[in-house]
């Protein structure tokens, strides 16, 4: 078994069902016929707002299989999130550099890998789903791993121009007509984007602008600004869609693992 196989093994072998399992979502627009009708208009706010509160997950095609009995497949921007970015990332020499040698490594300081955070831009194409709530000032993602949270606060704050480094920084949104623009500094330094380690810096600004096509479409573009680690800023779009009929799961990386005593071997004889 290679190092990428080793990898989806550690960190898609994940239960597939939420604690509420069948429980019926509210307020769910159907069809004649009584099935969820997807392509409904987007719900909104009391203030005319998109509402963006749901369960939404990654849309499930071009998915890596799964390997192992039980293991969720993941999208391709899990591995690598320049998969569809026309002529890959643009890196820096010492970010070139950098992805080489990780190359080898077998993800051994990835930080998921070690039971760390992910970090926001990881979270958006994590295989299982992530919760919205929406209020007045406030969206909060809540995430399965590590039963982790992010704020992103619409009660037009600016960023902190000297903020304490944190996994998921600090976002402050602001709103574009329809769409939800959201910037994001104070980001950690040796945060991990996606498995492969392409990475970001402390330096590093975030744009996402979140747009509710739909009741069943959420669409996320994302710029990565980090002139430590790229020569230019880069821009990608991930699709999500709604999870209906079931909620989140606590997902503690380091709880029962018995992954990593197997990868550590690999690293020692690749080297």
């Amino acid at each position: 078994m290679g190092r990428l196989p080793i990898l989806l093994l550690t960190l898609s072998c994940l239960s597939a069902n939420g604690q509420w399992l069948n429980y019926p979502t509210p307020n769910v627009p159907r069809t004649p016929d009584g099935k969820p009708n997807l392509s409904a208009p987007a719900p909104r706010t009391a203030d005319g707002k998109p509402d963006f509160t749901g369960l939404w997950e990654m849309v499930q095609d071009d998915l890596i299989p799964p390997i192992g009995n039980g293991c969720l497949p993941v999208r391709r921007e899990f591995i690598n999130i320049g998969t569809y970015l026309p002529g890959g990332l643009p890196y820096q020499p010492s970010t070139a550099a950098l992805i080489k040698a990780r190359s080898t490594e077998g993800r051994i300081h990835d930080p998921f890998t070690n039971g760390l955070p992910m970090g926001l831009v990881r979270l958006h194409t994590y295989p299982e789903p992530r919760k919205m709530i929406q209020i007045p000032g406030l969206l909060v993602i809540l995430n399965e791993p590590n039963s982790s949270f992010r704020q992103i606060f619409t009660d037009g704050r600016p960023l902190l121009t000297d903020p304490n480094p944190t996994w998921n920084g600090y976002s402050s949104g602001k709103w574009e007509g329809d769409v939800l623009v959201v910037q994001t500094n104070g980001i950690r330094e040796g945060t991990w984007l996606d498995a492969a380690g392409n990475p970001l810096t402390e330096a590093a600004k975030i744009t996402e602008r979140f747009r509710r096509l739909n009741f069943g479409k959420l669409e996320i573009e994302l710029t990565v600004d980090d002139p430590k680690a790229y020569t230019r800023p880069w821009t990608i779009k991930l699709n999500q869609t709604i999870r209906l009929d079931t909620d989140l799961l606590d997902y503690v990386v380091n709880e029962n693992e018995k992954d990593l005593q197997h990868i550590i071997p690999t690293i020692d004889k690749a080297k």
